[in-house]
């Protein structure tokens, strides 16, 4: 599962100037003890209580270290980095551990000297990267590692397979292009007013244009042109002009959660990440599903090979002003092991540690849509959002314009030139 460094690594290199954590000796740790004298380790969590990612890596390490305690500092999801944020401001040594909701943060908290060099560790303890199949050199800025990465997740397509089965249409398959899809889609659209199902379901996140636009390396959100998004939205807003999808305004405004139109048999279809494979076979064991469904590799544009999609790894790191930085790195140690990586496949969820026998446990998870397995074979990933120090502000601003052209108050090529020239002012104030 390579992803690919090019695209990942984006424009990085001229970074080295002015970096506070650099790799150099740690200060002298004095740690943290709880009231009955154990050690005492903070992390960083979102959504801990209705998630079971973070758990499964606090079992793996307190079956080794039970006189360590975990104390969770958990936020909602939507309010994590924010959060995160102010706490590593204020140079406080908690949380020890930093799991890191983004790309874009990880590279924020390096370049103000907020996390610290993993370089170290790794040559102490002689680890072996190429367990995480290149996702772990792709993290790494200017050459050296800050981060070690934790879970993965990549896009694919969901389907219902009752609607399939009663339309008598037969299921998408594994190597499907972006026009088929769209053919598909129109066959898969029926009904009228409160009884419509739609064809498929776009997300009312930018990614689900734009991510398809870099799908063959080619290019990535950083750029000095955004035309080569053209193709994307003309399909997007198509599709939403004939009804084959849901239509922007509505989600948006309605902050409708894509969950709920899949689950509710909304739409015969839907792209989205791996991650909703977990969610939905946690519904239907709870029994809160009546319709079967499945999924499949995500389509890919003409002359791209099948299985290759678009993704993001969630980073682990340590708090360049934690006390006990080698403990932390003993949590980073078993949170990124093969251990903890079969303990999330028993649960559906999957990381960049992809052995047959991960693998195996991931397909046999009961719950797991029968015939699916081979939907899972990835044969390349590029990141959605490239590691760029300017990232964070070149999203906002291809966010903005991404509005803008799918509620129709610019035509697509205005708001691809308005990305353009407002990305070449966020690149020239921060060279």
């Amino acid at each position: 599962m390579k992803a690919r460094k090019a695209v990942a690594m984006g424009l990085i290199a001229a970074m080295s100037v002015g970096m506070l954590a650099g790799c150099g000796g740690e200060k002298k740790e004095e740690g943290k003890e709880t009231a009955d004298g154990k050690q005492k380790l903070t992390i960083s969590t979102w959504d801990n209580d209705t998630s079971p990612q973070f758990k499964a890596a606090v079992e793996v390490f307190q079956e080794k270290h039970p006189d360590v305690e975990i104390e969770y500092i958990d936020t909602a999801a939507n309010e994590y980095n924010n959060k995160l944020t102010v706490m590593l401001a204020g140079g406080d040594p908690d949380p020890d551990v930093i799991f890191v909701k983004d790309m874009g943060t990880q590279l924020s908290m390096q370049q103000k000297g907020q996390i610290a060099c993993l370089d170290e560790y790794i040559k102490k303890d002689n680890l072996d990267l190429s367990v995480y199949n290149g996702t772990a050199e792709d993290l790494q800025i200017d050459g050296s590692s800050y981060t070690l990465p934790y879970r993965s997740d990549w896009y694919v397509l969901y389907y219902n397979k009752d609607l399939f089965d009663k339309a008598n249409v037969p299921y998408p398959g594994n190597d499907m292009t972006w026009d088929e899809y769209e053919e598909l889609a129109r066959k898969m659209t029926s009904g009228e007013g409160n009884d419509k199902i739609y064809g498929t379901h776009n997300h009312n996140w930018m990614a689900l244009v734009c991510n398809w636009a870099i799908q063959d390396g080619k290019n990535t959100l950083v750029s000095d042109d955004y035309s080569f998004l053209k193709p994307a939205y003309e399909q997007a807003l198509r599709m939403q002009e004939d009804g084959i999808i849901q239509d922007y305004a509505t989600i948006k405004t309605g902050n409708l959660h894509y969950s709920s139109v899949f689950e509710q048999q909304q739409c015969a279809m839907m792209p989205m990440g791996t991650w909703f494979i977990a969610n939905l076979i946690q519904a239907q064991n709870a029994g809160e599903l009546d319709f079967n469904w499945g999924f499949a590799t995500i389509p890919h544009p003409e002359g791209v090979e099948a299985g290759n999609s678009v993704g993001a790894v969630t980073p682990v790191a340590i708090n360049a002003n934690s006390d006990q930085k080698d403990l932390a790195w003993e949590f980073i140690k078993c949170a990124t092991s093969e251990e903890t990586a079969e303990k999330l496949a028993e649960q559906g969820i999957l990381t960049v540690i992809q052995n047959d026998a991960i693998m195996e446990k991931v397909t046999s998870v009961k719950g797991f849509p029968e015939g699916c397995e081979e939907a899972l074979e990835l044969k390349g990933m590029v990141f959605d959002r490239p590691l760029d120090k300017n990232i964070e502000k070149i999203r906002k601003a291809v966010e903005e314009e991404h509005d803008l052209i799918m509620i129709g108050e610019e035509s697509i090529d205005d708001g691809l030139k308005n990305m353009t020239e407002r990305v070449k002012e966020i690149r020239e104030a921060n060279p």
